[in-house]
């Protein structure tokens, strides 16, 4: 991945993002090509080294029947947003300004084990459930549904799990614009809806002089 040094995401937010993000790309090398699968990941920083991504494909999906070769690869994506140079302020000053891309994202490597075990595909399911209900005033539980639907289910599914070897990621987030350009970033995004992508910008935008990195965040 291309990362220029002021687009560099800190451990902190990559942390954040692999624990945080909902559903990534799954990317293998086969023998046949390049195969891919969108899916819902846990992340288990005790794992290992790095740490590891959890989850679970359908057993009717044949890529976790073909070989990786190598490393495999998990494509998690945080905000993302349209900027439009209407935004900033220097295009007042001297209209020298073009539209671009805010995202932050994580290219996370590493080695793909797939898990064909009953008890150990139903842990996934239910820590991804916790996570992903646990802002819902009742959250469902996988013991709300009978067991043997339950069992069912569980059947039809395998796990896999990435052992992760390294990470590449990018936070790009109007860190290289003039602090009036980000306020008009933030402003923009908001105005639109998309409180999140302002929230990474501003959590994002370097220090002020005379401001500690905390109060600029």
């Amino acid at each position: 991945m291309y990362v220029p040094a002021h687009f560099e995401a800190d451990e902190a937010t990559v942390r954040e993002l692999l624990a945080r993000h909902g559903a990534a790309d799954l990317v293998t090398v086969t023998p046949q090509g390049l195969q891919a699968t969108l899916l819902p990941f846990i992340y288990d920083p005790s794992a290992g080294e790095n740490g590891s991504l959890l989850g679970h494909l359908a057993r009717n999906n044949g890529q976790w029947k073909t070989p990786a070769l190598g490393e495999a690869l998990v494509i998690v994506r945080g905000p993302d947003a349209y900027v439009s140079p209407n935004w900033y302020a220097s295009k007042a000053e001297h209209g020298r300004v073009v539209p671009t891309w805010n995202y932050l994202t994580a290219h996370v490597y590493g080695q793909l084990t797939v898990h064909d075990d009953p008890a150990w595909v139903e842990d996934v399911v239910r820590r991804l459930t916790g996570k992903h209900e646990a802002a819902s005033p009742r959250p469902w539980s996988v013991d709300d549904a009978p067991r043997p639907f339950i069992d069912g289910q569980l059947r039809a599914i395998v796990g896999v799990e990435l052992l992760i070897t390294r990470v590449e990621a990018k936070a790009k987030l109007s860190q290289n614009r003039p602090p009036a350009d980000v306020d008009g970033v933030i402003a923009g995004l908001r105005a639109r809806g998309d409180d999140r992508s302002a929230t990474a910008v501003a959590q994002a935008r370097p220090a002020r002089p005379g401001v500690t990195a905390r109060g600029a965040r």
